[in-house]
Order: structure tokens, then sequence, then C-alpha cells
């Protein structure tokens, strides 16, 4: 797989598991909720500037604030045909707010923004995640983020993203930390576990990344 796949496909799993964990946590018990979409859009091809894309999630989130309610959101970024990134965002509101236009209020001052409410959000941002591995990603370009989660948020979400052949060894939900070598261990009963696969090399000119599967068995345990 190529590097930039491989960050496509992190951005896709990361995407997905910070909107159900929005979804199913951090909107639990909040009352009626709405999704609302946001496209931010440069006006020059290359304008874009690392910090933009938070600036425009502080202004989001101090308004919040300041109408009483955190605001839970995920975001990601696009890299559009012409070369110019652009950003596609999520945010979860109380039924009763409408969220201002970006660049109407001063949020977004680099070009265009529009807003309307979401029927399916997580659909939303993983159809605009497939799209970052048609170019050259800006130097230092984050694929996308999220907030507004609590600490139990974070967990879930962190479980979620943990690779499939964990939630097998684990079996359940528990909290798992990665250690060098390929090695995870599980921090309730001190197991550790090797990963089934090793790096191989990495090839600077095709951009390709190679892995095997270990000649260890999956099912080799380790003592902590």
């Amino acid at each position: 797989m190529s590097a930039v796949g491989l960050r496509v496909a992190g951005m896709r799993r990361g995407v997905k598991a910070a909107v159900r964990a929005i979804q199913e946590v951090a909107l639990s018990g909040s009352g009626r909720v709405v999704p609302w979409l946001v496209t931010l859009t440069y006006a020059e091809v290359d304008g874009w500037g690392r910090k933009h894309v938070s600036e425009y999630m502080n202004c989001v989130r101090k308004w919040g604030a300041r109408n009483g309610f955190v605001v839970p959101y995920a975001w990601v970024a696009e890299l559009q045909k012409r070369g110019a990134v652009h950003y596609h965002v999520v945010v979860w509101l109380p039924v009763r707010m409408q969220l201002p236009k970006a660049d109407k209020a001063g949020w977004w001052r680099y070009g265009m923004s529009q807003r309307v409410r979401a029927q399916k959000p997580v659909g939303y941002l993983l159809k605009y995640a497939t799209k970052g591995d048609g170019g050259t990603f800006p130097r230092g370009l984050r694929l996308y983020g999220y907030g507004g989660l609590t600490g139990a948020g974070r967990a879930v979400r962190y479980w979620l993203c943990l690779p499939g052949w964990v939630h097998q060894r684990a079996r359940s939900f528990r909290r798992v930390t990665r250690l060098p070598g390929g090695l995870w261990v599980a921090e309730d009963t001190g197991e550790v576990w090797r990963s089934p696969w090793e790096f191989v090399r990495f090839d600077a000119d095709s951009q390709m990344v190679e892995f095997r599967r270990r000649v260890i068995p999956v099912d080799s345990l380790l003592t902590a």
C-alpha cells in the first residue's frame, strides 16, 4: 500500500470512530441535537495554512460556550482537483440553534463557506474521506480532526481505532497500550500481544510501504 493510501485509510478509520463516539457517548442524555454540515473553501489554490481550520473550530467552540453548550465536531480535509485544500465539517448543535455562516461571521477569512443541516453526517464525512489519494497533500496538513468528547468518549474512540486483531485478542472493551516493537499490552491484566504484521520496507521512488505476516503464530502470548 502507498504511504498516502495508509494515511487515507487511517483517516477513514479515525473519522468513523470519532463520529460514533460522539453519537453514542458525547450526545447521550444531551437532549435533541441536530448535525450541521459546513464546507470551508479557499479562494486561492495556495491559500492553505495549517492553523486555519483550528482557528475556525476555536470560533465555533467559543460561540457554543457563550450560548451554554459544548459543540461536538468532526472534520476532514479534501484535496480538490484544482489542487486546493477544502474542509468538510460536521457539528452537533441543540435543535434551537442555528450555526452562523463562517465567512460572514468572520470565522473563515480565506474564502467562502456553506452550512446546511445534515441527514447522514457519517456518510457525508466518509464520502470525502475517500478523496485524499489523488494528489499531493501540503506538508503539515492534518487529514481530519474531532472535538467535544469527554474522557469516556475519547476512550471509546481509541478502542474503535485499534487494529481488528487487537479486538479479537481483547474480546471486549479494555484499555490497551501500544509498545515499541509491534507489541500491545492490556492494562488491566498485563497481557502482552505481538502484532501479526511486521514492517518490511519503504520504497521512496514508488512511495509504497510493504508489510508481511509474521512467522510467529498470532496466538503466541508473551509475558509482560
